[in-house]
């Protein structure tokens, strides 16, 4: 179920219902499956007997943590500041740029955040499924030796239905999460009423006492804290799809209040005599109802899993349009629903990573041991790109901002050096992940401004060169074409070369440019527009969001005035392709970075299919280009 919003109009409760159920299925898969580890990995990293006063700060900390970093910066700071309806790192980097205060830092932190996403994205289907089917110990002690395979087989099982796209099965997504709350939550007051004084924990004192008096081991305990809010940032980068309004009601009417009371609820066993060392969460169950609640949690963490795999492919996309990607294959998987894409070369890769890390590290919790660094570092990113929103955006006073955004930073900043204690844990592999990440998204980037840069500098101007047509007797044959080009002011490269080749120009000629602005979506109003700069040649400018994909056949169809002056379903169209070296003139790029963007460089998509030309009318033009 995907829904975009540019805006947040009244909406009739059942329409605000409905889409508060769909966010159920896509925004809080993650966030809403971490009882199945978290407090069993707090209550390990604590190193002490669970007397009452340890129980309560560490539910405590629990319940203060999705408060504080949940509710308050994300759900009512994070979601109040919007690009037109759009959410996550990748939008609100582009709209400080909109706003012209992208400076490299905010660009930087951007990319960082956006590429530790793809790291924690990898973990997070590894550690949600394993954890859902370890509870199949409890019920059949022999299935231990099964446990990992079965694991696997499903990740597998996942990754391979993608290029089939999930929009089916995807309906039944946000009630299957729905049963899901409402199992989790009936469980937790099943353990709270076998000791109701649990609920002393939502006094933050327990916490605060608990770290203050425990040390170094304070410090661990915060690493297996936040475990519990590392979906949260989904609430915000999945914004655009559902709103404001119904990730609210479903996050503070149902999901936050499930939460809290599973977590007490393990809490409780403990206070009322429970084995610590025992499986809490389907220790909550009565033995009969077991086996239904781990087939329930498979199914939660698949569709979690899902959710982490949809937002890869989104954001991926976003990277591409805003010149941060390489041209990939995208593929629609379903014609009613434009969120619903496939990105082969993103599904395998995590296919890969995520299966190797459940083969590798073998359990929930030494896979938790790596979760959590990357999104504490993401958190990190996002706050500062806040402080600038609320400085720019809502035109806070820097001293408001600051201590606003000071509150953040302490939180966050203490929740990463809890974290990088994991990092020679497996915390690195993650963080090996982004790293490698953000140098190809700084390699393309930089390489792509130098290609363009060293194609432009040579530029002819239109009536220049119109005029050497006349005055060498160029011919205008009959035929019309269209010039793909990065150049608004001049005349394209391409359509030079073209002229100096053949001796001859179309007599209806357009060049075209496609613009991907620091938006979401562009109106229809707003799509495209041209203008004519001489005699048969027009130059266009098309405009488009960077949560959309251009099909510019489709669009010069649509528009009567273009096809009122030729015939674009007989034109040929021409575009460029640099072929990279090295040499004078050029950016000046280190030779290893030259070759991993020429490398990318030969293996992106073709701009025929990426703009879905017609490629039986399609003449590609080469030039060698020095960066």
């Amino acid at each position: 179920m995907s829904l975009r919003h540019s805006s947040e109009p009244s909406q009739p409760l059942s329409r605000l219902t409905l889409l508060a159920g769909g966010a159920l299925g896509v925004v809080f898969g993650d966030i809403g499956t971490s009882p199945l580890y978290t407090f069993r990995t707090v209550l390990s990293l604590s190193e002490h007997d669970p007397t009452p006063g340890v129980i309560l700060g560490l539910l405590s900390l629990i319940t203060w943590t999705l408060i504080l970093v949940t509710s308050i910066k994300y759900a009512a700071f994070a979601m109040r500041i919007d690009n037109h309806g759009e959410g996550g790192i990748m939008a609100l980097m582009s709209l400080l740029v909109e706003k012209g205060k992208g400076g490299r830092w905010v660009i930087f932190a951007a990319l960082i955040g956006a590429a530790l996403i793809y790291g924690d994205g990898a973990i997070t289907p590894a550690i949600s499924v394993l954890s859902a089917l370890e509870g199949l110990e409890m019920v059949i002690p022999e299935s231990q030796p099964y446990i990992l395979p079965l694991t696997v087989a499903v990740l597998l099982a996942l990754f391979l239905i993608q290029p089939f796209g999930t929009a089916r099965i995807g309906k039944i997504f946000g009630p299957v999460m729905a049963l899901w709350f409402l199992a989790i939550a009936a469980l937790g007051v099943r353990g709270i009423l076998q000791h109701p004084s649990v609920l002393l924990a939502l006094n933050p004192a327990y916490g605060i006492a608990f770290l203050f008096s425990n040390g170094y081991t304070s410090f661990l305990v915060l690493g297996g804290v936040f475990l519990c809010v590392t979906g949260a940032e989904a609430l915000y980068a999945d914004m655009g799809h559902f709103g404001k309004k119904p990730i609210w009601l479903a996050w503070y009417g149902i999901v936050f209040p499930s939460l809290l009371l599973n977590y007490a609820g393990q809490s409780a066993l403990i206070l009322a005599g429970a084995d610590s060392k025992q499986n809490l969460f389907y220790t909550l169950c009565p033995p009969v109802l077991q086996v239904p609640l781990i087939i329930l949690a498979a199914l939660a963490t698949i569709i979690a899993s899902q959710a982490i795999i949809t937002g890869a492919f989104s954001m991926t996309r976003q990277a591409i349009q805003l010149g941060w990607l390489p041209r990939l294959r995208i593929k629609q998987t379903a014609a009613e629903s434009y969120g619903q894409i496939y990105i082969g070369i993103i599904n395998w890769l995590l296919m890969v990573v995520t299966i190797g890390l459940v083969v590798f590290f073998k359990s929930s919790d030494k896979l938790a041991a790596a979760y959590g660094i990357a999104v504490s570092l993401t958190m990190l990113m996002t706050t500062g790109l806040l402080f600038v929103a609320m400085r720019e955006v809502w035109r806070w006073s820097r001293v408001s901002s600051a201590l606003i955004a000071l509150c953040f930073l302490v939180i966050d900043a203490t929740f990463l050096f809890a974290n990088l204690i994991k990092v020679l844990e497996g915390g690195y592999i993650p963080l090996l992940m982004a790293a490698a990440i953000c140098t190809v998204m700084l390699i393309w980037h930089r390489g792509v401004k130098a290609v363009s840069a060293s194609v432009g500098e040579k530029g002819v101007s239109v009536d220049a060169f119109f005029a050497q047509l006349q005055q060498k007797t160029v011919p205008r044959v009959v035929g019309s074409a269209v010039f793909l080009t990065r150049t608004q002011n001049n005349i394209p490269p391409v359509m030079r070369w073209h002229v100096a080749r053949n001796r001859a120009l179309q007599q209806d000629v357009l060049s075209l440019t496609i613009d991907i602005l620091n938006v979401p979506y562009v109106g229809e109003e707003q799509r495209i527009r041209v203008e004519q700069r001489a005699p048969g040649y027009w130059h266009g400018v098309a405009q488009y969001g960077f949560m959309e994909h251009p099909d510019i056949p489709r669009l010069l169809q649509g528009v009567s005035e273009i096809n009122a002056l030729f015939a674009t379903d007989d034109a040929t169209w021409y575009v460029g392709h640099e072929t990279i070296v090295a040499g004078e003139g050029g950016a000046g790029m280190a030779a290893w970075q030259r070759h991993i963007f020429a490398f990318m460089k030969r293996n992106c998509t073709h701009v025929i299919n990426h703009y879905h030309l017609p490629s039986d009318r399609v003449v590609e033009i080469s030039r060698r280009v020095a960066v």
